[in-house]
């Protein structure tokens, strides 16, 4: 599926293919939509909230995203009681001409602003970190609390509080609040992994651009220019797609990276880790470092701040010992490794 209508022209491989363009919902199945995410039942809605949600529903015109996001921002739950009809009403005044005008895609940010703007602080910033993941991807559960929790985003309000227990109600929380969408449920009911809709993730890298919060390499996109590479500024890297970024690459642009991830696509753009000065997340999962000679984890013991180290599906053949001088590491992810026999002496 794709919202690019050049793109599902090029998967065409003939001209006898068919387009399928999915139309907007009709007006009952909004309401049923609307109504089942914030009453549970179609048949609950209030008397008093019914113009009203009306009135909203035709500024989402149909779009299911704004729909979902507009529910999670009036329902209730747990800590918070559904909005009042005065909260209603001011969240309708606060849409605007909504997306029933031209194209809708600024509307449609401002709608999803509205529920980021929601969040508590370190929703916000668990939220803006998913902009490192590609689109359409499947972030799994654990690996991306145990990635918060190595750069201090997981805060505990009691002592005896289990950080991953708190980061995986974070991981919830954003699930309930229609900001991710869950993946994978299990005979818990606990979602294995999540995915951002690609409309939310335009919205969260756009932010993250802002903010300088995650610098994206993806040439074959262009959607984040290597615009940081020499004012010393870049926090989060993430290198999704092949590019000539590494031979840009100094120790200048990279000392005060705190978190680098390479993708699968971009595995030959890897710079050295003796560039890095201040790392905390080291990841890089799905990238066969056995098929290139230029992959190597030799400095990897020289990362004294590193927290996280994500190899996983890697295919190395063994750990190298200087693992052992990591200190402060917390999570060391190695499965699908496949090669790997045993763990260092070092590491207990």
């Amino acid at each position: 599926t794709t919202r690019k209508i050049n793109v599902s022209k090029a998967c065409c491989s003939s001209g006898d293919d068919k387009i399928y363009e999915m139309k907007r919902l009709s007006d009952d199945d909004s309401k049923k939509l609307l109504y089942t995410r914030i009453f549970t039942h179609e048949n609950n809605c209030p008397h008093e909230l019914k113009q009203v949600s009306t009135d909203i529903l035709k500024k989402c015109d149909g779009v299911p995203l704004a729909i979902i996001t507009i529910a999670s921002l009036l329902a209730g739950n747990n800590n918070r009681p559904i909005k009042t009809k005065d909260q209603w009403h001011n969240l309708l005044n606060s849409i605007g001409r909504g997306l029933t005008v031209g194209e809708g895609v600024d509307d449609m940010q401002k709608i999803l602003s509205f529920s980021y703007y929601d969040l508590p602080p370190h929703l916000k910033t668990c939220l803006l970190y998913l902009s490192i993941f590609p689109e359409d991807y499947e972030i799994e559960r654990d690996r991306l609390i145990w990635r918060w929790i190595a750069e201090d985003f997981v805060q505990c309000e009691n002592n005896w509080d289990n950080l991953f227990e708190v980061g995986e109600s974070y991981f919830n929380e954003l699930i309930n609040r229609s900001m991710v969408e869950p993946v994978g449920i299990d005979f818990e009911g606990r979602a294995q992994a999540c995915r951002v809709h690609d409309m939310m993730l335009d919205f969260i890298l756009s932010l993250s651009k802002e903010e300088n919060f995650i610098t994206i390499i993806d040439d074959s996109e262009h959607r984040t220019s290597w615009q940081h590479k020499n004012d010393n500024k870049i926090r989060r890297l993430a290198i999704q797609n092949t590019c000539r970024m590494a031979e840009e690459a100094t120790a200048s642009s990279m000392s005060q990276v705190r978190s680098f991830t390479l993708f699968r696509p971009g595995v030959n753009s890897m710079p050295s880790l003796s560039l890095f000065q201040v790392l905390r997340v080291l990841d890089l999962e799905g990238c066969d470092l056995s098929k290139f000679s230029n992959l190597n984890l030799r400095h990897v013991g020289k990362l004294s701040h590193l927290r996280y180290l994500g190899l996983r599906r890697t295919y190395i053949a063994e750990l190298p010992t200087e693992i052992g001088n990591l200190k402060v590491l917390q999570t060391l992810d190695i499965r699908g490794a496949h090669g790997i026999r045993e763990l260092p002496p070092a590491i207990t």
